[in-house]
């Protein structure tokens, strides 16, 4: 079972890492890094690379295609990611994205008319780019997968797992990896956190803007 994780510059490390850690485990998985060229790609945090060790054009039939989320937007306006993702989409078994990866995914016309997630300051957006935003943590449509913002790609990669290797396997990678979150705060999501903290989020991030072009 052949998966693949896109990769480019300011994608958003956890998004990426944090499936790798449960879809590495499954039994059969060859996972690889790919990108529109083999090399490192910087996080948007300017502080972490990962290396890209396959191109595009080495996996053009994956089984799983998961693309990660971050405000790089050199994937967005890329036609040679574009079309791959079309492309490896059409005998894809799961497209699946995390975060705003469902944008990518949306902008490559993968989303048109289908139920989707992602970050929760980009769902309008998401609409404006063809897709049916949903605020969920996990939505499932077809053979295509989303996951909400960041650290939802867990939990996204779990669900994978069960509907590839059974609830048995994804059980177990869940008990292997610990994941087991206790977090200190209940702030995670704009329903619960305080309002200023939300006002805060929204005028920080660019998500909110409308789609240009």
């Amino acid at each position: 079972m052949q998966i693949a994780v896109l990769l480019y510059d300011r994608f958003t490390a956890l998004d990426a890492v944090g499936p790798y850690e449960v879809l590495s485990r499954l039994p059969g998985a060859e996972l690889s890094f790919v990108a529109a060229e083999a090399r490192p790609y910087t996080t948007d945090t300017d502080r972490l690379t990962l290396v890209a060790e396959r191109t595009l054009d080495d996996v053009p039939r994956p089984d799983v295609l998961l693309v990660p989320g971050g405000p790089g937007e050199d994937a967005m306006h890329d036609e040679r990611v574009l079309q791959w993702i079309r492309t490896a989409h059409e005998t894809t078994t799961w497209t699946t994205s995390v975060c705003t990866g469902s944008l990518i995914l949306a902008r490559a016309g993968i989303l048109d008319g289908v139920r989707a997630t992602g970050h929760w300051l980009a769902m309008k957006r998401l609409g404006e780019l063809g897709a049916v935003p949903v605020h969920e943590r996990i939505v499932e449509d077809g053979k295509v997968i989303t996951a909400a913002g960041v650290s939802a790609g867990i939990d996204m990669a779990l669900h994978l797992a069960s509907r590839i290797a059974g609830d048995d396997v994804a059980q177990f990678v869940q008990l292997f990896i610990e994941y087991d979150p206790q977090p200190p705060f209940d702030a995670g999501s704009p329903e619960k956190a305080p309002a200023e903290l939300v006002a805060r989020a929204k005028a920080m991030s660019r998500f909110y803007a409308p789609v240009a072009g």
